[in-house]
C-alpha cells in the first residue's frame, strides 16, 4: 500500500475584499452558470481540471450521489469558455448559509499559465460575494498546482488552519491512472 502525505491549507475572507483589476487575458471568453449541468459535463470538467493535482474524491461517487451534490440549489457552476472551449470552471457551494465555500477551482492544463487563473478566481469571488454573505472559504492540497496557495492570497484569502492528511495513492487504487506524474510523487514501479 502507497500513502501519500497532504497538508490541506484553509483560507477565507471576511468581506468583499479590494478588487484590483486583473488582465482579462485574450481571445473570445464567455463564463457561463452551468445550470441544470449533465453529470458527463461535470465529470468531464472534474477529470481534465482535476487529474493532473490527484483531484479522485468525486471519481468515486456514482452518479445519483453526484447528481444530489451538483444539482443542489445551493450549488453553482461556472465554466468559462475560450474560443468556445471549456477552459475551466468553478463551484460554489452556499449551503451554510451566510456562508460559501468555492468548492472546486480549476483550469484545463492547456490553459494554465495564460491568465486565465486569476481571471477566472476574480470571477469566482464577485459571484460568491454577489449575495449577503459573511464569509467565503477555500481549501488547498499540497498537490494542487504549486501556485494556488500564493494565488487565493493575492487575491485577498487569509490561511485559518492546516491539516495533515495521509491517504493512499490513488493511481494504485485504480482511481487515477498509474502513469499520471506529478513533481510530488515518485513514478509507480510498474508505469
Amino acid at each position: 500500500m502507497a500513502l501519500l502525505d497532504d497538508v490541506i491549507t484553509y483560507l477565507e475572507m471576511h468581506q468583499r475584499p479590494p478588487m484590483a483589476p486583473v488582465p482579462t487575458p485574450p481571445g473570445k471568453l464567455a463564463l457561463m452558470r452551468a445550470d441544470d449541468c449533465t453529470l458527463s459535463f461535470y465529470r468531464y470538467l472534474y477529470e481534465t481540471v482535476g487529474t493532473p493535482w490527484l483531484w479522485y474524491e468525486r471519481r468515486l461517487l456514482d452518479d445519483s450521489a453526484l447528481a444530489a451534490l451538483i444539482n443542489k440549489p445551493t450549488t453553482a457552476i461556472f465554466v468559462l469558455y475560450v474560443g468556445g472551449v471549456p477552459a475551466g470552471y468553478f463551484e460554489l457551494d452556499a449551503a451554510a448559509g451566510r456562508e460559501t465555500e468555492l468548492s472546486y477551482f480549476g483550469l484545463v492544463p492547456k490553459f494554465i499559465g495564460r491568465g486565465f487563473g486569476p481571471f477566472l478566481l476574480r470571477a469566482a469571488i464577485e459571484q460568491a460575494w454577489s449575495r449577503p454573505i459573511a464569509r467565503l472559504w477555500v481549501h488547498t492540497r499540497s498537490f494542487d498546482h504549486p501556485k494556488a496557495l500564493g494565488l487565493y492570497q493575492r487575491a485577498g484569502f487569509v490561511v485559518y488552519a492546516r491539516q495533515n492528511l495521509r491517504f493512499e495513492d490513488p493511481r494504485t487504487l485504480g482511481f487515477l491512472p498509474r502513469s499520471l506524474k506529478h513533481p510530488l510523487l515518485p513514478p509507480l514501479e510498474d508505469s
